[in-house]
């Protein structure tokens, strides 16, 4: 430590005065350890070591059955690889990185060999946030992010730069950690932030692991009207884990403009196209002077020609056009155009362009990436079979290049907006290998759902769980803006003249808690009860409410947001209740053992905007708002004159996606935790895997959905459960069961 004792003592009554220490002297306690010390306020070195189970949302195991698909004696259409199970996991990257780190998850990924690739794209732009727009009735309106989404952008940018490297430094420390050791990361973005995910880069990975920094010509410019230079490219900074990594050298074809300037002469014979450079000088070739023949023609060599006479000729006699004769009687060898691999690419790549608003790429996610620069990346740093990661994934982009390149992967987004996206991208995906004959792999979705939230609580109490249900009612009665009560069995507090449940932390509400909350409000002459949950049990329906309502107890189910674990959010009054969405379907039997499912009606009450507040603070203009279940658009004209316009004049205008299980309940959801000896445990969590075997939705090309599915047939007579689900155009999902009879 190069410190004197006066400096000692003098950091020492700054400490113990509360006073910062001089950045000088902060350098000094570390100085003999390394040269160059990376270092903000706020950085930590322990990266977080928490294993969450993961919670199944969605397997889809095939694109959908289809009554129009009919086998053929060579049926040549794609099959589903067996074996490993992609993964689109919804949820915080972090948790999401430590559970597949440190959990029994790290098992398969080390099977698959480890992660050999991952491209990141993170957010980069101060102001950057979850929110998108839907277009609607040709309307735009926009869905603004949820507060845990919020949270997050709180914690990137909250404390400008600092919060964000800390943000980064984290999660890329735990990407290192999973890394194969001969695999290479991918970092992109632009130049707000290159220069300090390099620092951070380097600080993880090492400066001799550094690849290089590839700048990617995205544009030619925007013709901006401030004054400066227009900003036209981004930074890709790549890092391997060692030297040891994983390189295949790619190569830029030329264009036909450029092939026919490169190779402009065309070989009568064969038509081929070609161009030709001299016998270049070998110790091992002709000597000068010698005389020799070569197709009847007889040269005198002033140069060595690369090739002994054995092998020229063995070459001329397998190619007798090899040979090109100049005008004054010289030999080129020719260079043909078919034959040509391109030259090298560097680390300046301008020949891939950002996706045009007409590509048929085109999903409007707004970072979205074009497909030919993930796969630029992943055929230079992976091979097939690969597994590829991205926690990051936006609209899909890195999982939809990895499944068409036979790659396997993991993406990651903390957005149920970019999870949603993703999943119908993959969908379409595996759609289109499949009528291309090629194969394709299944993909399950996944959460750390109820498990996250215990995380959250556990950090909340400093892990007291004594403390932790009081506290937990108390939050959420807080942030609904209802009074505690005492003296109940299963009712909490009371608001605005009724009663109020909270539901619990861990499972969903049940049947079974709705009916003792009934009896007890029966018992006390209560009628009007709220019920909060983060979760409902999938069986409840709109009847059994309805039925609890006639025998005296009107009960409101009500989802409870995200947003409570937020002080902040709570104390401005943004966390927002509200009541759960249901759905009806029809099932139709069409013989004896087949059935198909038409959708029928959705009702939902999300919102997000208060009209009236908004109506007050408007001048004259127009702005889209949603509310209590309806999109409306609302106008001022300069009078002051209001007029609302319902966009959602319909139900199915709220349906973004459908699917359906013919057979839930037939496959338990097990998932595989540590023990306390530290040993895998396999243990069945209660619940069901929803296999998605039909689907129906809408992409931009076509907003067009299938109201009933594909016929079904069951291979024997029975009970079933039938699951349908819902997704609407802002992401949410609601399910709904049918029990049917065979």
């Amino acid at each position: 430590m190069n410190l004197t004792e006066k400096d000692k003592n003098r950091i020492i009554e700054l400490i113990k005065s509360g006073e910062k220490l001089p950045k000088e002297d902060i350098y000094k306690l570390f100085s003999d350890e390394e040269d160059v010390f990376l270092f903000w306020n706020g950085r930590k070195e322990e990266v977080t070591n928490i294993a969450l189970p993961f919670h199944s949302i969605e397997q889809i195991d095939e694109p959908r059955k289809d009554t129009k698909t009919r086998p053929t004696l060579f049926d040549t259409r794609g099959r589903q690889l067996k074996g490993w199970t992609n993964k689109l996991i919804w949820g915080d990257n972090k948790l999401i990185l430590s559970s597949l780190a440190n959990g029994p998850i790290r098992e398969e990924i080390e099977k698959q060999g480890g992660i050999k690739l991952i491209y990141i794209d993170p957010p980069f732009a101060v102001g950057a946030d979850f929110g998108f727009t839907i277009e609607i009735n040709g309307e735009t309106a926009e869905k603004k992010q949820s507060i845990i989404e919020e949270i997050a952008y709180r914690d990137t940018w909250g404390k400008g730069i600092s919060s964000y490297l800390t943000m980064m430094y984290e999660r890329l420390k735990l990407m290192h950690s999973l890394l194969a050791d001969d695999g290479s990361i991918y970092v992109h973005c632009d130049w707000r932030v290159n220069f300090l995910l390099r620092f951070l880069l380097e600080d993880i990975f090492g400066h001799n692991n550094f690849g290089t920094d590839i700048i990617w010509k995205r544009t030619g410019g925007h013709h901006l009207a401030y004054k400066g230079f227009d900003v036209m490219t981004d930074t890709i900074l790549w890092f391997y884990k060692s030297k040891n990594y994983i390189f295949n050298q790619p190569y830029q074809q030329l264009s036909e403009k450029e092939l026919n300037e490169k190779f402009p002469y065309i070989e009568k014979e064969t038509g081929r196209r070609f161009n030709h450079q001299k016998l270049e000088k070998s110790s091992n070739s002709y000597s000068k002077g010698e005389t020799r023949i070569i197709q009847g023609r007889k040269i005198v060599s002033n140069i060595g020609w690369i090739w002994t006479q054995a092998t020229f000729d063995e070459r001329l006699q397998k190619n007798p056009y090899l040979i090109y004769w100049t005008t004054n009687n010289k030999p080129r060898y020719k260079l043909y155009a078919d034959e040509y691999i391109g030259r090298k690419i560097g680390n300046i790549w301008d020949n891939i362009e950002a996706l045009a608003s007409g590509s048929n790429e085109r999903i409007d996610y707004p970072t979205q990436k074009p497909e030919a620069l993930l796969e630029r990346i992943m055929k230079a740093s992976s091979n097939e079979c690969d597994l590829v990661a991205d926690f990051f994934c936006g609209s899909g982009t890195t999982a939809a290049v990895a499944e068409k390149l036979g790659r396997k992967w993991i993406a990651a987004d903390l957005g149920r907006f970019a999870i949603h996206t993703t999943r119908k991208r993959m969908i379409g995906v595996q759609r289109q290998l499949q009528k291309e004959g090629k194969d394709y792999r299944a993909f399950e979705v996944l959460n750390l759902g109820k498990y996250e939230r215990q995380f959250f609580m556990d950090d909340l109490t400093n892990g007291q769980l004594k403390q932790k249900e009081e506290l937990y009612i108390n939050l959420i009665l807080e942030a609904y803006k209802a009074k505690r009560i005492e003296g109940h069995k299963t009712l909490h507090g009371s608001k605005a003249g009724r009663f109020v449940h909270v539901g619990p932390l861990d499972v969903p509400v049940t049947q079974n808690r709705l009916i003792k909350i009934f009896e007890e409000c029966k018992q006390k002459l209560y009628t009007q009860v709220d019920v909060l949950g983060f979760e409902f049990e999938m069986g409840l329906t709109p009847q059994f409410i309805q039925e609890l309502k006639e025998k005296g107890v009107a009960i409101t189910l009500k989802y409870i947001p995200g947003d409570v674990f937020d002080k902040r959010a709570v104390k401005k009054g943004q966390a927002k209740f509200y009541d759960v969405a249901y759905l009806n379907a029809k099932v139709h039997k069409v013989k004896e053992k087949t059935i198909k499912i038409e959708l029928t009606d959705f009702v939902t009450h999300y919102t997000q905007d208060d009209i009236e507040d908004i109506q007050q603070s408007m001048r004259k203009g127009s702005k889209v708002v949603i509310e209590d279940g309806q999109i409306i658009k609302i106008t001022k004209d300069k009078n002051g004159i209001l007029n609302r316009e319902v966009l959602t004049e319909n139900w199915y205008d709220w349906i973004d996606y459908w699917a359906i299980d013919f057979n839930y309940e037939d496959k338990k959801e097990i998932i595989r935790i540590h023990n306390e000896k530290g040993e895998i445990e396999e243990k069945w969590t209660g619940n069901y895997l929803f296999e998605n075997e039909w689907q129906s939705f809408r992409t931009k090309k076509n907003q067009e959905l299938e109201f009933t599915s594909a016929t079904h047939e069951y291979d024997k007579k029975g009970k079933y459960k039938v699951m349908v689900k819902v997704v609407d155009i802002l992401g949410v999902d609601t399910s709904k069961i049918i029990e049917i009879e065979i």
